[in-house]
């Protein structure tokens, strides 16, 4: 269904860019919007639930472009923080949660800030 909606919003970009600008305009944005397309379907979602005191999973394969999602089920505060200080979740309380979009360069490694023992990986592999 997804690939359908994707070759309608083509096709119909297609005849709006033939009238403006040609068919080479036609070709060159029809590629774009397929490869913008096919790029936001490789997107994942992930999930870590933080509870007794332990992030899981514990490492988590993601790719640049996924979103996780840390969700607090402790009755403890919590944080999923990089070691590197370079992105940080927050204090999350019971029931709250925080989405990251991961990036290539962001630093893998995390920890909470309230728990220093409570440590965890992203591994961030390429999408090739």
């Amino acid at each position: 269904m997804m690939l359908s909606l994707i070759s309608q919003m083509v096709r119909a970009k297609t005849v709006a860019a033939t009238a403006a600008t040609g068919l080479l305009g036609t070709v060159s944005l029809g590629m774009l919007l397929i490869t913008l397309s096919s790029s936001a379907l490789m997107a994942a979602d992930h999930i870590v639930e933080i509870k007794s005191f332990k992030f899981e999973p514990n490492t988590l394969i993601v790719q640049p472009g996924d979103t996780i999602t840390w969700i607090n089920r402790d009755i403890a505060p919590h944080t999923a923080t990089a070691n590197d200080k370079s992105w940080d979740t927050g204090r999350l309380k019971k029931g709250q949660q925080y989405k990251l979009v991961v990036t290539a360069e962001m630093s893998k490694d995390y920890f909470c800030r309230y728990h220093p023992h409570m440590k965890s990986r992203l591994e961030i592999q390429s999408g090739n």
